[in-house]
């Protein structure tokens, strides 16, 4: 008897562990589901609902002026253009996205992470100095890229790119996923609203409050 109960608990806890679990957009059903904002369609997938196939079109597949450079002028020299789901209401459900990077010189794409994708870049244009950091203990990989170049940032890790020229750079990155989003991780500690306690980033940093009050104001 007593054989029987463990036997029947050794394959509930195999089971249980064997369960395999996604972390990327689910695999469409259909051929494509293009978003539309209208609660009067009969389908909603992926946070989207779907438009009526007979009236999809080739214009709801396109999207132009990815050619075009963002502007830089800002404190970090950096600007992305994300072609999600939002702008290319095609991409819904087909677990993709596209973004072009715009660097001025010494610009940078601050540390972030992307909670639901991983992302591949290719260098267009110039050097750009790139890394990631793994979970707990933390190692750094990083490499230096120049024109055609390619690297992959795996999904949830803070990674980062650099412009180590004096001239443009120009990236693209492809992310498996229809809307990856971004958490700067400045920003998200010291700009968050409401503003994290002080007395929480002055003991998770080891600084002075003055320190914080500062980083604070800057976002």
């Amino acid at each position: 008897m007593i054989k029987g109960v463990i036997y029947l608990i050794t394959v509930a806890l195999l089971a249980l562990a064997s369960t395999l679990v996604s972390a990327y957009d689910p695999s469409p059903l259909q051929d494509f589901c293009v978003a539309i904002n209208n609660t009067n369609s009969a389908v909603f997938v992926n946070g989207k609902f779907c438009k009526d196939p007979a009236v999809v079109t080739a214009d709801d597949f396109f999207f132009p002026g990815l050619n075009i450079p963002a502007n830089t002028a800002n404190k970090v020299g950096f600007n992305v253009t994300l072609v999600n789901v939002d702008l290319l209401p095609g991409l819904n459900t087909l677990g993709i996205s596209l973004a072009r990077l715009d660097f001025a010189p010494y610009g940078l794409d601050p540390p972030h992470i992307h909670p639901r994708a991983s992302e591949i870049l290719v260098v267009a244009e110039g050097t750009l100095l790139v890394g990631f950091v793994t979970s707990n203990p933390n190692k750094l990989f990083t490499k230096v890229l120049n024109k055609g170049d390619v690297f992959a940032f795996p999904i949830g890790l803070i990674h980062f790119q650099f412009n180590i020229g004096q001239t443009n750079a120009v990236a693209f990155a492809g992310l498996n996923s229809q809307n990856p989003g971004v958490i700067t991780i400045a920003n998200a500690v010291f700009g968050s609203n409401p503003p994290i306690n002080p007395d929480v980033l002055i003991k998770a940093f080891q600084v002075d409050k003055n320190v914080v009050d500062y980083l604070q104001k800057q976002f």
